[in-house]
């Protein structure tokens, strides 16, 4: 069938490339920068173009105000979209905004999705990623076929357009927590005289391990910060679970401590655009004390 897919970045670039070596057409917007070389795609100018050619329509954005701009905004996808079609929006962005969006192409007769994904470019790139769906049943059975070749971990949160999103922010608080508590004990033990490397091999094997410390505590201890996952995105993740703990009456105290601790990366002239795991040399000011020295 023919898919349109909106925001070829980091992950959205070989998700949709995914989709096309399985045989689908893809169509996307033309923007300042060119079609990955490797991607099968037609590019036309505006997204409400992508809907009158597409059967489903597929946005992966980085935040609320571009998903708000591609699917309501001038020629955006709703003007172009019509009874029947399907649009999939796999960004993470707010649950409120994203109701709001779905209720729109519903009285226009379209069918609507939020299915954000965790995974990373990593996960992205091999088709594993985790996608958590909200929205009716009958439109998420339409749509599993095509998420299929996106992901392995499927899972419809809820029939209401906001699960999927609500369930993202939850992951996003729990990674943003273990990547605190690896930092915290790392930074820990190494000012204490011990061998970070060599801490975290032990840990690695005890009830303390996780995907995390493996991962992340790697990139800590070699001070490799490119990004998988950029700061500024997890922090507005965190943004996002903090205005809705505000809605909903809900005390996250610990998220509010990993987001001003991300605040204080970001803030630095190379850090909102390092890896998430970077979150450890707001700590590492805190502590007068770089994982890389080690104590005198």
């Amino acid at each position: 069938m023919k898919i349109g897919f909106i925001g070829l970045g980091v992950m959205g670039a070989p998700m949709a490339g995914h989709l096309a070596d399985a045989g689908h057409e893809i169509v996307t917007v033309l923007n300042r920068s060119p079609l990955p070389m490797d991607l099968k795609a037609s590019a036309v100018a505006s997204p409400a173009e992508v809907a009158r050619l597409s059967e489903i329509v597929i946005t992966m954005l980085p935040d609320t105000p571009d998903v708000e701009r591609v699917l309501i905004g001038r020629n955006g996808v709703l003007e172009g979209i019509s009874a029947g079609k399907l649009v999939i929006d796999m960004s993470s962005i707010s649950p409120i905004a994203t109701a709001e969006f779905a209720a729109k192409f519903r009285e226009a007769g379209a069918g609507c999705l939020d299915a954000p994904v965790s995974g990373g470019e990593v996960g992205a790139k091999a088709a594993s990623l985790t996608i958590m769906v909200g929205g009716p049943a009958a439109e998420f059975e339409r749509a599993l076929p095509i998420l299929e070749k996106l992901g392995k971990n499927i899972t419809l949160i809820g029939e209401n357009n906001g699960a999927g999103q609500t369930c993202k922010i939850a992951n996003q608080i729990i990674v943003a927590l273990n990547i605190e508590a690896v930092a915290e004990a790392l930074v820990f033990a190494s000012k204490a005289g011990c061998d970070p490397a060599k801490v975290r091999t032990a840990l690695m094997g005890g009830f303390a391990s996780s995907r995390v410390l493996e991962v992340h505590g790697e990139r800590m201890i070699a001070r490799t910060f490119a990004p998988g996952f950029r700061i500024r995105l997890h922090q507005k993740d965190l943004n996002l679970a903090l205005e809705s703990a505000r809605a909903l009456g809900v005390s996250l105290p610990s998220t509010a401590i990993a987001q001003q601790l991300m605040n204080a990366c970001s803030a630095r002239a190379d850090g909102a655009d390092a890896d998430h795991s970077s979150l450890v040399r707001a700590l590492e000011v805190l502590s007068d004390h770089e994982l890389s020295k080690k104590k005198e």
